[in-house]
């Protein structure tokens, strides 16, 4: 089913069984959305992509009330939402495995540790901007109830602390992507412990001795310090992805740790992890960490060479360091050996 109009955009999939439904309102969203749900029973994907905020309480209760298969629901942006809406969503559709609500600022801690107890098949949860939510009690309630899941977002949730941090350490061992962005109260040490309490949990379970997380943001903490990243680089054998945008208190002690973790201890545990999953980190944005030198950063791209800093392949994230503007990706030498080749041949 495919349905346009001035005021509202609808695509369908999969009409029977595995129903995906994305909604894109500029107008009359609640009446659209009462309208349809009691005719999709089997929805097991629902989009409501909003220009202007107007999604309401009433639609997302319509919602639960009649879709208890949804698996994957996105209401970002919502911020005309409040506790009913959530507690309704915690309800009806506890069948849930990704649920984005970013930007729904009215949400309360409360209403997200009930979510939390009631969808216990959580493996995708996106509170970017959901600063009242996302409190140290809400993570603690998510780390007791949602062990599976995988990929947490808590970009500028700014009441979360030490204590959710560990809590979810202890909780959730599958934990892949973790974003902690503007996470201000959380410090250097604190995420040390929470990388210890992993590695202790996974020791005595029956997952690799390697962390499974491969993408980890921080961004404007100065209470990040260089242990935080090396107890990372000891540790954490997928990472892919690291963001440290304006951690400033990070220095060349943390980078030349990042670049010796591939040839450390573990140099067998590190080959069969890169053999199987490809080139190690792959993307690393330290912008504004200006304590850093062009050596110790060099080190770290030498070491990975997925990291590029040429315009097709940018993923080595350097903005604002003027003293870094001399590291190089592999990409760098290839015409001049491209070049002695020729030479040679002649």
């Amino acid at each position: 089913m495919h349905m346009n109009t001035q005021t509202s955009s609808l695509s369908c999939r999969d009409w029977n069984d595995n129903i995906t439904l994305c909604c894109r309102c500029k107008a009359n969203m609640n009446n659209l959305v009462q309208s349809l749900v009691p005719k999709f029973t089997n929805l097991q994907t629902l989009m409501l992509r909003q220009n202007k905020p107007q999604l309401n309480d009433e639609a997302v209760e319509a919602v639960a009330n009649h879709c208890h298969d949804l698996q994957h629901l996105d209401l970002s942006k919502s911020l005309k939402l409040t506790d009913r809406a959530l507690y309704a969503v915690a309800n009806g559709c506890t069948q849930l495995v990704k649920l984005n609500i970013s930007g729904c600022s009215d949400f309360s801690d409360d209403a997200l540790a009930f979510l939390a107890s009631q969808c216990r098949s959580l493996k995708h949860l996106n509170l970017c901007g959901c600063a009242k939510a996302a409190s140290d009690k809400a993570l603690q309630a998510l780390a007791y109830s949602c062990n599976q899941l995988q990929f947490l977002n808590l970009g500028w949730c700014e009441g979360v602390g030490d204590v959710g941090v560990m809590s979810l350490a202890r909780g959730c061992p599958d934990l892949r992507a973790l974003d902690l962005c503007g996470c201000v109260l959380i410090t250097g040490y604190s995420f040390i412990n929470f990388m210890s309490s992993l590695i202790s949990l996974l020791s005595w379970s029956s997952y690799s001795s390697s962390l499974l997380c491969s993408s980890l943001t921080f961004c404007y903490s100065f209470l990040v310090v260089d242990d935080s990243v090396i107890s990372l680089a000891n540790g954490c054998r997928h990472l892919r992805s690291l963001g440290l945008y304006y951690c400033q208190n990070i220095t060349d002690r943390a980078m030349y740790s990042l670049a010796n973790s591939r040839y450390g201890r573990n140099h067998e545990v590190w080959e069969s992890v890169l053999t199987k999953h490809g080139e190690g980190l792959r993307n690393l944005n330290i912008s504004q960490c200006t304590a850093l030198t062009a050596t110790a950063v060099q080190a770290v791209c030498d070491s990975f060479p997925a990291l590029h800093t040429c315009p097709d392949r940018h993923s080595l994230i350097i903005s604002g360091c003027l003293s870094l503007t001399s590291v190089h990706c592999a990409c760098a030498l290839q015409p001049w050996r491209s070049a002695g080749r020729a030479a040679i041949a002649q």
